[in-house]
C-alpha cells in the first residue's frame, strides 16, 4: 500500500478524493441551512405525489437526522435490509407473491422466510441486491461503539463503504485512462468521475460508490491477466447491482484474445485453459445462483410489479420514451428539464462507448451492453446516474479534457448541474 500510494498519480487522486469528500458532505450539511425547496416536485407524474410536505413522514429509515440530506428514496431499501434483513416490518409491501418452498435455494446470509405462505406479500427491499447492505452491517459493528442510533450509525456506515468504494474506483479509472491518455489523462477521468452531473450518487446510500470500486477495477486486472482477482471483485459487483454480470463479457473477450480457447479443442483440453474460462464467466455463474434462489425470483417479481423494470421490455421502453420525447417537444417545464437531462445522459453514454470500441473495446463492451439494457429495462428515468458506471463516458471525457477550454467549460457545467441534482436529493425531491 506505501508503495501504491507512492506514486505521484495515485496520490493526487487520493488527494482530489479527499477534496471532493470535504466539499460534497460541506454542501449538503449546509444545504438546508441556508436553502429551502419548494414541493412538490412535478418531475414525472408520480412525483407531486410523492414528494408533498411529509410524504416521507411514515418510512422510518428516511427520518433519523444525522446526515439526513444522505439519506432518501432507494436508501431506505438498503438500510432496512443492513439493520432488519429483507424481512423488515418497517419496509413497505408490494403485491407480488412467491412461495419460498418454491426457490431453488436460500442465500446467505439472507435466508428465506423460515415459514412462509404463498399470501405472503413481497417486501420491496426484494429489488435490491445485498453486498452494499452487507457491508453496512459489517462496518456497523465497530462503529456502533460510538454510542448513536442504530439508524444513525447505518447512515454513517453507508455513507462510508460508498466513500471508500469511490476511492478505489477512481484509482482505477486513473490507470485505465494512463495506459491511453497519460498521466494527466487519468487525473482527469479520475475527476470527471465525481464531478459528473450524477456524481453526487457517489456520496449517498446508494449503489454507486461501492460498485465503480468493484467493478472498475475487475475491468482493470482482467485486462492485465489477473482473473481470479477480476472474476472475485466481478462476482462482489454482481451481488451489489445486478449490472455487474455484465462484467463477464470484457472478461472473456481477454479470455479469447489470450487464445485459451485453443486449448479448449479435441484433443488438446487444458484444465488450466478451462479454470480460466470458469473465472471469466463467474459474473453469469454467480448472477444464475442468485436468479435461482428465493431473493432472486422474488427480485424479479419486485421490480416487474412495482417498479416496473424488467429485461428487454420493449413494450414498456417504446411507450415510455414515446412519452418523454412527447414531454421535451410540449416546451419548458419541469418534466422537461428533467427528462431532457436524462435522455442527454443515455446518448451520451451511447456515443462514448461507440467511440471507444476501437480503443478500448473491453470496457466499450460492457458499457454498451449496460446502456443498452438501462434503456430497454421498460422505464425512461434514472439513466444519467446509470452511466455513471460505464468507464467510456470518463475517457471520452478525457480525452476531449486535453483542450483547457474543455476541460474547464466542462467542469463549470458538470458542477452546476450536480449541486442542482444534489439539492433536489437533499430535499427529497426526484433527483433520478
Amino acid at each position: 500500500m506505501r508503495t501504491f500510494f507512492q506514486d505521484t498519480g495515485h496520490r493526487t487522486v487520493a488527494l482530489i478524493w479527499l477534496g471532493w469528500v470535504v466539499a460534497i458532505l460541506g454542501f449538503q450539511a449546509y444545504l438546508p441551512a441556508r436553502l429551502e425547496l419548494a414541493r412538490p416536485d412535478y418531475a414525472i407524474e408520480w412525483t407531486p405525489q410523492e414528494t408533498r410536505a411529509g410524504a416521507q413522514d411514515d418510512k422510518l429509515y428516511l427520518n433519523e437526522p444525522f446526515m439526513n440530506t444522505h439519506v432518501s428514496w432507494d436508501s431506505e431499501f438498503y438500510l432496512g435490509v443492513a439493520l432488519e434483513g429483507y424481512h423488515s416490518d418497517n419496509i413497505r409491501r408490494v403485491n407480488g407473491y412467491f412461495d419460498a418452498e418454491n426457490a431453488v435455494l436460500g442465500f446467505w446470509p439472507f435466508t428465506a422466510p423460515a415459514v412462509a405462505s404463498p399470501g405472503d406479500r413481497l417486501s420491496m427491499s426484494m429489488a435490491f441486491f445485498p453486498l452494499y447492505p452487507l457491508a453496512i452491517r459489517t462496518l456497523s459493528l465497530p462503529l456502533s461503539l460510538v454510542g448513536m442510533a442504530p439508524i444513525a450509525t447505518a447512515t454513517l456506515a453507508g455513507v462510508i463503504v460508498s466513500l471508500l468504494g469511490t476511492l478505489a474506483g477512481m484509482l482505477a479509472l486513473y490507470q485505465l485512462a494512463k495506459d491511453e491518455l497519460g498521466e494527466d489523462g487519468g487525473l482527469r477521468a479520475a475527476f470527471y468521475l465525481v464531478i459528473f452531473p450524477s456524481g453526487f450518487f457517489l456520496a449517498q446510500i446508494y449503489t454507486e460508490g461501492l460498485f465503480v470500486g468493484l467493478a472498475f477495477w475487475s475491468l482493470l486486472l482482467a485486462r492485465r491477466g489477473q482473473f481470479g482477482w477480476a472474476a472475485l471483485l466481478a462476482v462482489l459487483a454482481t451481488y451489489t447491482r445486478a449490472v455487474g454480470v455484465l462484467l463477464a463479457l470484457p472478461m472473456l473477450y481477454h479470455w479469447a484474445r489470450s487464445g485459451a480457447w485453443k486449448q479448449l479443442m479435441p484433443g488438446q483440453f487444458s484444465w488450466p485453459a478451462a479454470r480460466s474460462l470458469l473465472l471469466a464467466a463467474a459474473p453469469l455463474l454467480a448472477f444464475g445462483l442468485w436468479r435461482i434462489s428465493y431473493y432472486g425470483q422474488a427480485f424479479t417479481i419486485v421490480e416487474d410489479v412495482w417498479f416496473g423494470r424488467g429485461l428487454l421490455e420493449w413494450g414498456k421502453t417504446s411507450y415510455n420514451w414515446g412519452v418523454v420525447l412527447d414531454i421535451l417537444r410540449a416546451g419548458v417545464s419541469q418534466s422537461s428539464a428533467y427528462y431532457g437531462l436524462e435522455l442527454a445522459g443515455i446518448l451520451f453514454g451511447f456515443i462514448a462507448c461507440l467511440v471507444g470500441l476501437r480503443r478500448h473495446p473491453d470496457l466499450a463492451l460492457f458499457g454498451l451492453a449496460a446502456v443498452f439494457l438501462s434503456f430497454t429495462s421498460g422505464q425512461a428515468q434514472g439513466m444519467y446516474r446509470y452511466i455513471l458506471v460505464i468507464p467510456p463516458v470518463f475517457l471520452l471525457l478525457a480525452r476531449a479534457g486535453k483542450h483547457a477550454a474543455f476541460d474547464r467549460s466542462w467542469s463549470m457545467v458538470s458542477l452546476l448541474l450536480m449541486s442542482i441534482m444534489a439539492a433536489l436529493f437533499s430535499f427529497d425531491l426526484w433527483a433520478g
